[in-house]
């Protein structure tokens, strides 16, 4: 099946004031949760997250509602990424600044029914970035210039170097996909693949799901099943 694996979206930017923002936020910076996909440094600032929460540990939950994410305190100190946030006209779950270090690496990996097709998109808006970062997604690499908004498809192999001598920072924002947001991606300048998911890395999403435990995991273990199933 044919899926979208990155598009470049058509939506306003302030970059030097996100930039001038996110250079004067309190060095509040804490490891990503995610220990094992990583090696080096890669930091995270919460902007939006359940319940206004700065813990990493619990940025976001699988089929949580959208009335339940909140500005943390860290948001009101950046008022021109706040109004980027407002103008999106989908519903908005987390939003989050992600600090690769210099030098750091994040490995292969695909993470668990985040993708256009499944109802939820990854926004990546870069903030600091520089010509050693390679970002690649199902084997293409894609060059993310400040001032620009890109959707990936996090449910495809990604993964991330910084071989250059500055951190990389990106916001990245989680939606709903609604009419409005589809809509916007018709405008969009988008990339296909045909890829169908490793079925080792399918085992070992269902397996972190049943250990996660959460409402919603039933439902998605489920279609994770299915989808294996066709690989006999």
């Amino acid at each position: 099946m044919k899926v979208i694996r990155v598009a470049r979206l058509d939506f306003p930017i302030a970059a030097a004031q996100f930039e001038a923002e996110v250079a004067a936020l309190p060095e509040r910076w804490i490891p990503h949760f995610q220990k094992v996909h990583y090696e080096g440094g890669w930091t995270v600032l919460s902007l939006r997250s359940l319940q206004g929460n700065l813990d990493e540990k619990f940025p976001f939950a699988l089929g949580d509602e959208p009335g339940n994410y909140s500005a943390t305190p860290l948001l009101a100190l950046c008022p021109a990424i706040g109004r980027f946030l407002d103008s999106l006209q989908c519903p908005v779950l987390s939003a989050r600044l992600l600090n690769l270090r210099s030098g750091s690496v994040i490995k292969p990996h695909q993470d668990v029914e985040l993708a256009f097709e499944k109802g939820e998109a990854r926004l990546h808006i870069p903030i600091f970035t520089n010509s050693e970062v390679e970002f690649v997604i199902d084997e293409e690499r894609v060059v993310m210039a400040p001032g620009s908004c890109w959707y990936i498809n996090a449910n495809l192999t990604h993964r991330v170097a910084n071989r250059g001598a500055t951190d990389r920072i990106h916001l990245v924002v989680d939606c709903v996909v609604d009419d409005w947001l589809r809509a916007q991606f018709a405008r969009a300048e988008i990339s296909y693949s045909a890829q169908r998911r490793d079925p080792k890395e399918l085992r070992q999403m269902i397996a972190r799901l049943r250990e996660m435990n959460l409402p919603a995991a039933p439902a998605i273990i489920a279609q994770l099943e299915e989808e294996l199933a066709q690989f006999g």
